[in-house]
């Protein structure tokens, strides 16, 4: 049977041919003994008769292919699912075919660890290990475990250090008052902190001014109104800062950590700004990288200009930069001329 099917599908027109021909001939011998047509009527019933008897072959032909087909991939399926262990076969009709391909990759990757295990314990002459099949699919949970552990030490020892912004909260045991631009109220410190977060401030302190008996001191921080200096402090008593006070003072701030020598407050607006970088605020960031010598920052917003040039150089903003920025204006058109000419020459 097998071998008849094989030499149908080799030789699939000389079949069909063969079974045309047939037809016709036995229609047509039916015909001359049953009926008595004439043999252009009878020509016509044969050919007829033909057509039909091959088209259901034809049919016949393909839905035992179809099935045929289905059979065997549910085969392919049953053979991999039989060569994984009984409790790794995901259950019938409960797991989609991404889940499913996903476990694929995981066994695949633990069963690659594990080779690698064993041959390296043939090389070491070490065969009491190469029993353990599971080798590297446990020292992944075990880095996994490692790594759940270092995240709850790292979370236990930022809530400690967070008594530092509960110190400024409830201006505990403060000892010197930091007062903003324009006269306004003053905010309540401590010396030992403002000294160990910058170094500015450190020599500040240091100063014969301040060394004088502590009371009523006061510095002075005159680029600063009350809110962003109530922000610069609340960062530097706890490292961080709400998301509604980061956009709202992340210009005046990084300002001050330049100026103040905040290296830390520097990176923490830098990734600010970075992460809000669009057409609207680009020029405002390029001032500011301007300002505070921060080259990183100044090539990135440059660059934002000069692949959004058309959005940035007609927006209102545009006119006032340009008059407080002329030195940065001339940058930007540098730098757009020099993009026109390497797209012109066939770079980038």
């Amino acid at each position: 049977m097998e071998s008849v099917q094989s030499w149908i599908s080799e030789h699939k027109l000389t079949s069909i041919g063969t079974l045309w021909a047939a037809a016709i001939g036995a229609s047509m011998t039916y015909s001359r003994a049953r009926t008595p047509l004439k043999p252009s009527l009878r020509l016509i019933h044969a050919r007829m008769h033909a057509q039909a008897l091959t088209l259901a072959v034809l049919s016949g032909a393909a839905a035992y292919h179809f099935y045929e087909k289905r059979a065997e991939e549910k085969a392919k399926i049953a053979t991999l699912a039989d060569a994984l262990p009984y409790i790794l076969r995901p259950p019938r009709n409960t797991i989609c075919g991404a889940c499913y391909e996903g476990a694929r990759s995981i066994l695949n990757l633990t069963n690659k660890l594990d080779n690698n295990d064993k041959a390296s314990d043939k090389q070491t002459n070490n065969p009491s290990s190469s029993s353990n099949s599971a080798k590297g699919f446990a020292n992944t949970l075990k880095w996994v475990k490692e790594m759940k552990e270092m995240e709850e030490v790292l979370n236990e020892k930022i809530s400690y250090l967070s008594g530092f912004a509960v110190a400024f909260r409830d201006q505990i045991h403060t000892d010197i008052q930091v007062q903003p631009g324009n006269n306004e109220p003053s905010i309540p410190a401590h010396r030992a902190l403002l000294a160990s977060r910058s170094s500015i401030f450190r020599n500040i302190l240091d100063s014969d001014e301040c060394k004088a008996p502590p009371i009523n001191q006061t510095i002075t921080l005159p680029e600063l109104n009350h809110e962003e200096l109530e922000s610069l402090l609340e960062f530097l008593y706890s490292g961080n800062l709400p998301k509604e006070k980061v956009e709202k003072h992340v210009y005046s701030l990084s300002i001050a950590a330049d100026k103040y020598e905040i290296p830390f407050l520097q990176k923490f607006c830098e990734h600010q700004m970075l992460g809000t970088l669009n057409s609207s605020n680009a020029l405002d960031i390029l001032e500011i990288s301007d300002t505070c010598s921060n080259q990183s920052l100044k090539e990135t917003a440059l660059n934002y200009i000069v692949r959004n040039m058309e959005d940035v150089v007609f927006s209102a903003r545009f006119d006032v930069f340009a008059l407080k920025n002329p030195h940065l204006t001339v940058q930007i058109t540098r730098a757009s001329f020099m993009d026109i000419r390497n797209r012109r020459a066939g770079v980038n």
